[in-house]
């Protein structure tokens, strides 16, 4: 009995390891036809209006400011890029986005660099991590808000020369 005891903790360790390691991941997981936005009744304020997506979206970074990235994290105590977002986009404006990156990238609309607007989701092709794929949200000016691996919560600039180097799309919601 204390042997198979041992094989299930083991099992289920394995299964949780492996679901932290496909949060970002750019495996194709969701149906063909799936990119539809559902809306929650969490979310107070609307996406299509800049001053309050702004004023919450710096609210979300002063409160998110700190945490640390982890791979698979959904919490204050460690998230990914995408567990941001989807966190984000759930507790502001009530939208329900999918889990992991490659999935996000099929939601909205997608649109060119040049009409970004606040509340936009921006995607980039980095070739870091498991699955080389990052995510973040456009404020204004250049600035985007990431869950990045080496500052946590932080705004960086979109134009900067690694940004820029590795941007691939935008989509709108």
């Amino acid at each position: 009995m204390k042997i198979f005891s041992r094989k299930v903790a083991a099992v289920g360790l394995f299964a949780l390891f492996s679901l932290g390691l496909t949060a970002c991941s750019s495996s194709d997981s969701q149906p063909e036809g799936s990119n539809k936005i559902f809306k929650t009744n969490r979310g107070n304020g609307s996406i299509n209006d800049p001053i309050y997506v702004i004023s919450s979206l710096s609210e979300q970074q002063r409160s998110w400011k700190g945490t640390k990235y982890r791979l698979g994290g959904t919490t204050r105590s460690g998230v990914d890029c995408s567990g941001f977002t989807q966190v984000t986009f759930r507790d502001l404006f009530g939208i329900n986005l999918p889990r992991m990156t490659v999935d996000q990238a099929k939601v909205g609309k997608q649109i060119s660099k040049r009409n970004l607007a606040t509340g936009d989701l921006v995607f980039f092709n980095t070739g870091r991590g498991p699955n080389g794929r990052h995510v973040g949200i456009y404020v204004k000016d250049g600035q985007f808000l990431h869950a990045s691996t080496k500052g946590g919560v932080i705004y960086s600039d979109i134009n900067s020369p690694y940004w820029s180097k590795t941007y691939w799309q935008a989509r709108r919601l």
